[in-house]
């Protein structure tokens, strides 16, 4: 099953939407900041152009869906004024999987953007325009040589599919009870779910190459990891907790074993090494800078102190809630809708024991790309 079947992020503003649950991705965002400045800047002052055409990848809805938009808008009025130029036109694309909730952008967001930006900027509905475009990545979404920016953020790690080959010949699930790589996971495992992210990166690489000409630019973020092993805890704790609390729903009879041994996330959290060899090989972008951040699960602050507390229950449901949110629909399809709040107050409870001695924290891998001419 492909995964635009079934994921998509929570939609609208409730208690356990993406809106009011994607702290960490913000604070992912927020520290790559800088870095998207320098290379939009580095952009506009190369050739002054009178329009750019930017496109967001992975947008989701609720408050982060505008943020990098917004600095962009911010970055280049700056600097027009600075050097005393006209403002460009900004054609701003915002995509996502069909099932995302664009009608919560366009209805409730843009309206309320559209005023910041104009009370702030002077920059009207006649000088940015901004559209939604509904498909997978995994693909061309826009017209060659289209644009001339292109910002990814926490989207990249989900797969095109669950990857094929997790079956023995007799139809077996070889990752029973796992959901995601682990320790004791086959090494056909392990392989599979690399190839899926190397068909899935080097496909995405060849259709961003058709459309932004050369000397375009990607920014792009996505959970990863700094060792070679695909199972090590900075990448995998977060879903092994959460096949704990399936695991257990299963012991008390609530969900089916087999409903469990047969689900897999379509999620990979490649190494450096990784991403460097495959854009090598594909071949379209030359790779600028690469950056390591690691955000906590809860999306907090960096805490530095080692004799730093903090509240582990109060952690845990940001946890909670913030998988949750970026899991249920896939969740949801696979268990039905019934078993989701117990299965999230168990995996609540697996934070908190998992976090008796610290923070958990993401590994967030940070890539710039220039298309080759």
């Amino acid at each position: 099953m492909e995964v635009q079947q079934f994921l998509h992020m929570n939609g609208g503003e409730g208690e356990t939407s993406y809106a009011n649950n994607s702290t960490l991705q913000r604070m992912a965002i927020t520290k790559v900041r800088p870095i998207v400045e320098e290379v939009i800047l580095d952009l506009y002052c190369t050739s002054f152009p009178k329009k750019l055409s930017i496109a967001d990848l992975g947008c989701s809805s609720g408050p982060n869906t505008l943020f990098v938009i917004s600095h962009i808008i911010d970055t280049i009025e700056k600097k027009c004024r600075q050097l005393g130029h006209p403002l460009p036109e900004f054609q701003m694309f915002l995509n996502d999987l069909p099932g995302n909730d664009f009608n919560t952008i366009f209805r409730y967001m843009l309206p309320s953007f559209y005023e910041k930006i104009n009370e702030e900027k002077g920059v009207g509905l006649e000088q940015c325009f901004l559209a939604g475009v509904a498909g997978s990545f995994y693909g061309r979404l826009f017209p060659s040589k289209s644009l001339h920016f292109i910002h990814s953020s926490n989207s990249l790690h989900w797969l095109s599919q669950v990857p094929q080959g997790l079956q023995d010949e007799m139809g077996i699930p070889l990752n029973k009870g796992r959901i995601y790589l682990a320790k004791t996971s086959p090494p056909s495992v392990f392989k599979a779910y690399f190839a899926q992210f190397q068909r899935d990166f080097s496909l995405f690489l060849k259709s961003r190459s058709e459309e932004v000409p050369g000397d375009g630019r990607m920014v792009l973020i996505l959970c990863g990891r700094r060792n070679s092993d695909p199972s090590s805890s900075e990448c995998s704790s977060q879903w092994e907790l959460l096949a704990q609390a399936l695991n257990d729903l299963v012991s008390q009879g609530a969900i089916e074993k087999e409903k469990v041994d047969s689900f897999n996330l379509p999620y990979y959290a490649p190494s450096i090494q990784e991403l460097e060899s495959t854009v090598e090989k594909e071949g379209s972008f030359s790779l600028d800078r690469f950056e390591v951040i690691d955000i906590n699960w809860d999306g907090s602050e960096d805490d530095n102190e080692e004799t730093f507390e903090f509240d582990k229950l109060a952690s845990a449901q940001n946890v909670s809630k913030c998988i949750r949110a970026v899991s249920e629909s896939m969740l949801a399809s696979q268990f039905g809708e019934v078993t989701i709040d117990e299965l999230f107050r168990r995996y609540e409870q697996n934070v908190v024991e998992y976090q008796s001695n610290g923070k958990g924290k993401f590994i967030n891998l940070v890539i710039c790309m220039t298309r080759k001419g």
